[in-house]
């Protein structure tokens, strides 16, 4: 699974993102930064910070918490709903 987080800098819901990432023990993960990327901004602008799996192409955006993380982590892209 390649995980990639979309922050940005100095971002209070994406320092909390992390920690909600490192309590779910998630495997790594890629850090991207939006801030200086125009499509990344265009796409992510107002949604992060967004958990994407890109081997599966499934987006988790915030707010998550440790179990719905987990549940991304475990479902296949047919089978996870965040609601």
């Amino acid at each position: 699974m390649d995980l990639i987080l979309y922050q940005r800098d100095e971002c209070h819901l994406c320092d909390l993102a992390l920690e909600v990432l490192a309590a779910a023990r998630v495997p790594e993960f890629e850090s991207v930064f939006i801030d200086d990327a125009a499509a990344l901004e265009q796409r992510y602008g107002l949604r992060v910070p967004v958990l994407c799996d890109e081997a599966g192409r499934r987006e988790l955006d915030w707010p998550f918490d440790v179990e719905l993380v987990r549940r991304f982590l475990v479902m296949d892209s047919e089978g996870f709903d965040p609601g």
